[in-house]
């Protein structure tokens, strides 16, 4: 990385200890830590995203065969 590419962040020293707490190997940079967890949380919101919308259309199937008719406001 060149310096134009790296910038440098202030983070309370909790947030220092809680990146070290998750860090996967020694030589892990803080940048590779924030990294991973945002991959994870894209991931996660990704097959947050998955089920929600299974679980919509199976609901307004069981909801249209009940004849509920109020699935758009739920």
């Amino acid at each position: 990385m060149s310096k134009s590419e790296v910038t440098t962040i202030q983070l309370d020293k909790s947030v220092v200890e809680a990146l070290k707490r998750v860090r996967r190997y020694p030589g892990e940079t803080y940048n590779q830590i924030i990294l991973n967890l945002i991959r994870n949380e894209d991931e996660t919101r990704e097959s947050v995203i998955s089920v929600q919308k299974a679980q919509e259309a199976k609901m307004k199937e069981l909801w249209e065969d009940g004849g509920y008719s109020g699935w758009e406001h739920a």
